[in-house]
């Protein structure tokens, strides 16, 4: 595949730059990008070339990574709320088999709008069709990390065998500038030994990781334990699955020991707070611990049908309260690491802690500009922007997103988009799906 054309060069100036170095700087700078990549931080960048943005107004903020999602399920909002894991899924499953790859393209479009506008530059996926989902990102300009779905041959809707698919997926999609495809085994309670390894087999083949569900629910891990005998975490490791990348989603119900096997495996957790709240998934999900022992973690929304939002800065302010809540600690992920998980860490979850989630030179220019003069921002001092982030901050704050320093949303307008359309087309896939959902319960049962 050609490499892209290099973008033009971009100066910002005198903006409120939220590095997120290893120094974790505040400063006020100037910030220039070349070739789609940061060439100066710091004062007086010169100016020769570059289209000038007046920054004094604003903070420049590393692009945020969601490392968990479903994104193309965004006209599925609402549509199985106030269930449980199973309850959830049941209603998801039979609206699934209903699914065309055009409403998965729809649905992806949507979603992937509503996160650029909330500030994400980059996201890992997990989903079927995910050919819609690449053209999506690509014609909105988000970088996509997208994972196809698989699972055993005879548990799944997908045509074909599911494996086959993700590898077909893989030929197509490898080498892309924004795209890189990953192979997504859905979990313990759809794949047997042979598709886990396959997975692995075939993630290696294309120099990828897998991404996929883990411990999520008490359930999942009993029901597992009755059929193998072994707690989820365990019985991957023990079957020679575990490797150094792969990202496991949720990880709510792990025992100390699978926690040691995780972090020496180099595996990375997306961790999930909203979604596990709202599913009522119980506990909360060993953040500090799976830190402590040196195991990487970013933060992810899942989809909108069971968070039921894909805004970072909301993702933020739950996980952080959660752990506080939990813990009885104030200091239980402080604002400085909720940042972290989601711009640096996040990145480092990704295998792209090099080149993706801070603010320094030869590093990609993903970034946001968000507004000073928001009422969620103010008092707008350096030493409380992170603390505002973190707990404070509104979507509607971030004005303008950058990816590969290129504009993708400018003054909350979607740049590569039409944000009409787009809402059209997720309205129209919605009608076939939510006819397709099975009765709701009697909330008055």
């Amino acid at each position: 595949m050609p490499p892209p054309e290099a973008p033009a060069p971009l100066l910002v100036t005198d903006a409120l730059v939220v590095t997120q170095d290893p120094q974790r700087r505040v400063v006020r700078a100037d910030v220039r990008v070349d070739a789609g990549r940061f060439s100066h931080v710091g004062p007086r960048a010169p100016r020769e070339g570059a289209t000038v943005v007046d920054g004094h107004g604003f903070a420049l903020v590393p692009g945020f990574v969601n490392s968990h999602g479903h994104v193309a399920m965004t006209p599925l909002r609402g549509i199985a709320d106030d269930r449980d894991l199973a309850g959830f899924l049941e209603t998801l499953f039979a609206v699934d088999a209903h699914r065309t790859e055009a409403d998965v393209e729809a649905g992806a479009r949507a979603g992937i709008a509503e996160m650029l506008l909330g500030g994400t530059t980059s996201f890992l996926d997990l989903y079927y069709f995910e050919d819609a989902v690449a053209r999506a990102a690509e014609g909105l300009g988000i970088r996509g990390f997208l994972g196809w779905a698989v699972l055993d041959p005879e548990l799944t809707t997908q045509r074909g065998r599911p494996l086959d698919n993700a590898a077909g997926f893989l030929d197509r999609w490898t080498g892309h500038p924004r795209i890189s495809p990953v192979v997504a085994p859905q979990g313990v309670y759809v794949c047997g030994r042979e598709t886990w390894l396959g997975a692995r087999a075939l993630a290696e083949r294309h120099r990828t990781f897998c991404h996929f569900h883990l411990s999520e629910t008490r359930r999942e891990v009993h029901e597992h334990v009755a059929k193998t005998g072994r707690r989820p975490a365990d019985w991957l490791a023990e079957i020679g699955f575990l490797a150094p990348g792969m990202v496991a989603a949720h990880a709510v119900w792990l025992t100390g020991q699978e926690i040691d096997r995780l972090a020496r495996a180099g595996v990375g957790i997306a961790h999930c707070a909203s979604s596990n709240l709202k599913l009522a998934s119980g506990g909360v999900a060993p953040i500090v611990e799976l830190r402590a022992a040196g195991a990487r973690v970013g933060l992810g929304t899942d989809s909108v049908a069971s968070n039921n939002s894909l805004s970072m800065l909301r993702e933020m302010h739950l996980a952080g309260l959660a752990q506080k809540n939990h813990r009885w600690d104030a200091a239980a992920l402080p604002a400085q690491t909720l940042l972290d998980l989601a711009t640096i860490e996040g990145a480092a979850v990704l295998g792209r802690s090099g080149d993706l989630g801070s603010i320094e030179v030869g590093k990609q220019a993903d970034f946001s500009l968000v507004r000073l003069d928001h009422p969620t921002l103010v008092p707008a001092r350096p030493e409380a922007i992170v603390s505002h982030l973190a707990y404070a901050a509104s979507d509607e704050a971030i004005d303008s997103v950058y990816v590969r320093g290129e504009p993708v949303v400018r003054h909350r307008t979607l740049v590569r988009g039409d944000w009409g359309a787009i809402r059209e087309g997720a309205e129209r896939a919605a009608e076939t799906l939510w006819a397709a959902r099975p009765p709701p319960p009697d909330p008055t049962r």
